[in-house]
């Protein structure tokens, strides 16, 4: 699994950088999948956090989550949908590798501006994958996906059976 940093998606894709920060902006609580020991998904809910140039998952000390990520750094985050079926802003989810911070400064950083409960864990995401879906004239999909090392990819999709294209 190739992985980036936030600022270097930003850096190669800002609009839609801003379009998913946006996205997972609208909520507070997100859908976290990690790896359980014998491969199994977990599904967990946290926040998000944008900062510094980076995204942050913090999470309680020794949750499920957490030694999941610290055994295995795959991840999903899934933004929350929202309250009804609409989804005018679309969805969005990023996937890679969660690192845990260690370095000192870093949290004292994030300490002094969050003020998170501690003790607590916090890793940096390393995304491999940034997803935003979205509807476009009420009944085409419309699907954005960047990887690290590859242009930004748009497909279409109609309620024709197969009638998904890619777009440039």
């Amino acid at each position: 699994m190739t992985t980036s940093t936030w600022e270097d998606f930003r850096s190669a894709e800002p609009d839609f950088a801003e379009t998913v920060r946006a996205r997972f902006q609208l909520y507070k609580h997100h859908v976290l999948a990690t790896l359980r020991k014998d491969g199994s998904p977990r599904l967990t809910g946290l926040e998000v956090d944008f900062r510094f140039g980076e995204v942050w998952l913090g999470m309680m000390p020794n949750s499920r989550k957490a030694l999941d990520l610290l055994r295995d750094p795959r991840f999903a985050v899934h933004a929350n949908p929202g309250p009804d079926a609409e989804m005018a802003d679309g969805d969005a989810r990023i996937s890679g590798r969660a690192v845990e911070v260690t370095d000192p400064s870093v949290l004292a950083r994030y300490i002094e501006e969050v003020k998170p409960p501690e003790p607590f864990h916090l890793f940096r995401v390393e995304p491999a994958e940034v997803v935003h879906t979205g509807l476009e004239g009420g009944d085409t999909v419309i699907i954005r996906t960047w990887r690290p090392g590859h242009p930004l990819r748009t497909f279409r999709r109609g309620n024709d059976e197969g009638s998904l294209s890619e777009t440039t």
